[in-house]
């Protein structure tokens, strides 16, 4: 029967560390297992990460691909179903859209897509609107208001 109290590694599978550099008794004295010379028996010597002997580098063979904007304008979206559960005091804009978690924190800009329906009257501050949620507040009474980006 296996216990707890009896249970060991196996024959072999545990070694002790070397410990190098400890004298020549212990037999990995003075040059530590590193050898003569070269570039690896040097403090700070190798080679960097990737490199592969003067070889051209694999990052280097594979092409460039893609391109990123830097004036690319990242926007938080809300739907018009959204606007009635997030309104406080019949109002909604970018700062209470990220209180109430519905658009990330890191974001500046808001934009109001028009999925849904809304029944009651709210005024929104956005960055940007689509043509059917702009006409979806108005004909419930609301109010649509275009804020200038930032920057901009």
């Amino acid at each position: 029967m296996i216990r707890l109290d009896s249970l060991y590694p196996f024959e072999g599978s545990k070694h002790k560390r070397k410990r190098v550099g400890r004298g020549e008794g212990s037999g990995h004295g003075k040059t530590a297992c590193r050898g003569q010379k070269g570039q690896n028996s040097r403090s700070g010597g190798g080679v960097r990460p990737g490199f592969e002997g003067g070889q051209m580098p694999l990052f280097r063979r594979l092409p460039k691909r893609g391109f990123k904007n830097p004036f690319r304008k990242e926007y938080g979206i809300l739907n018009v179903k959204d606007l009635d559960k997030i309104a406080e005091g019949g109002v909604v804009d970018i700062e209470i859209a990220k209180k109430k978690g519905r658009v990330p924190k890191k974001l500046n800009l808001l934009k109001i897509l028009g999925d849904g329906e809304i029944s009651t009257a709210i005024t929104v501050k956005a960055h940007a609107i689509s043509k059917s949620a702009q006409e979806k507040i108005e004909s419930a009474g609301g109010k649509v208001e275009i804020l200038s980006p930032k920057g901009a």
